[in-house]
């Protein structure tokens, strides 16, 4: 089953504070005992996921007409962890004359406040480059104050803001256990670097196998009470409106076995402007069937794995992924990821911002009941 791809949950690039706290306790479905975290204010943005790597973005100013640009940094958790550090420039209203200057000449200067402290190389693909460490010691530096951030190649200028950036240093330093440390990045101290929190080990998901070429057929007498009981697992009654009986518009129901005990139902929930979405449940093979809601939001599914991918806006330059996979019992959270905010970077997204990760393992053939 595949459908349009879903809705997004959070509405990106908003000009003012926000703090997202994600706890990942169980959700609809078996959930992994994590948490994530994401946390804006104003141009900047920062997600950690449940190992505690924490990647704080930046971009140009939001409610002014200047060229899109972005930075990443990526910092693991535990004791003596660099910073890594890129620069993206936005593709998508680029001139063609900068681009073919970018890609044809490839370097890409760092200015601060009037005077270059670096240059890097471009990357054509990706059209950004990776960060010196002696970029990243001079543009930290300059947001923990007011500066003027500009990206320059030849007579191209990109300016980075600086508002917000702070507030996210700091946010990712508590995060991680570093305030007071001399490896923090905004309130140094003497406290022991060994003190900060350790790196979390990503769970570990075994994913069973499952056969979805054989569909299931459930007794007619039954669709009834199964849809009221598919419905009452849906918060909003008006976010699936496929559970409605065919005869009242509703959605035939698809139906897979998944083991020996439990079977998978998805039909199509909603449609809206540029996206959709499908709900998939876990319920026994016989009465009574007790359906475990996954998502209403699901935008593809093949047995072993649930995923929902939803575009923030239109022109599809942000979207967040979902992603549940079957261990033989239950859909485990494995995935929960953002490109960031809608800035105009590029098509699908520039970044890949996770809050929740896992280890997923194929269960060996040997193995297999």
């Amino acid at each position: 089953m595949s459908t349009v791809k879903g809705k997004l949950a959070a509405l990106w690039g908003l000009g003012r504070a926000i703090v997202v706290i994600i706890l990942m306790a169980p959700l609809h479905a078996n959930a992994l005992e994590v948490n994530g975290l994401r946390f804006e204010h104003k141009d900047w943005m920062l997600v950690c996921d449940n190992t505690r790597t924490c990647r704080a973005v930046g971009y140009q100013r939001f409610f002014e007409d200047s060229e899109a640009v972005s930075v990443l940094l990526t910092r693991k958790a535990g004791p003596n962890q660099p910073v890594h550090g890129k620069v993206k420039i936005g593709e998508l209203d680029l001139d063609d004359a900068a681009f073919q200057s970018l890609i044809s000449d490839a370097s890409l200067s760092l200015v601060i406040n009037g005077q270059e402290v670096g240059a890097a190389v471009v990357d054509p693909e990706f059209l950004g480059a990776e960060l010196s460490s002696e970029m990243l010691l001079a543009l930290l530096s300059a947001l923990r104050r007011d500066s003027v951030i500009e990206w320059v190649h030849g007579q191209y200028r990109w300016r980075l803001s600086d508002a917000g950036a702070s507030a996210v240093l700091l946010k990712m330093d508590e995060v991680q256990g570093r305030i007071g440390t001399p490896g923090a990045l905004v309130r140094k101290g003497d406290r022991q670097e060994e003190d900060v929190l350790p790196a979390l080990a990503p769970p570990v998901v075994i994913r069973a196998p499952v056969d979805v070429s054989q569909t299931v057929v459930l007794p007619a007498a039954d669709e009834v009470a199964l849809r009221a009981a598919l419905l009452a697992s849906v918060e909003d009654e008006t976010e699936c409106s496929g559970l409605a009986m065919p005869d009242d518009g509703g959605e035939p129901l698809d139906v897979v076995r998944l083991s020996d005990t439990r079977l998978a139902v998805s039909v199509s929930c909603w449609m809206a402007a540029y996206n959709g979405g499908a709900g998939v449940w876990v319920i026994n093979d016989s009465k009574p069937y007790q359906p475990i809601l996954v998502t209403e939001s699901a935008t593809d599914f093949d047995g072993e794995t649930v995923s929902a991918m939803h575009k923030g806006r239109g022109i599809g330059d942000c979207y967040a992924l979902d992603e549940w996979t079957w261990d033989g019992r239950a859909y485990v959270h494995t995935l929960s990821s953002t490109t960031g905010q809608c800035r105009g970077l590029a098509a699908g997204g520039a970044w890949d911002l996770p809050e929740i990760v896992a280890e997923v393992r194929q269960k060996e053939a040997a193995s297999l009941p």
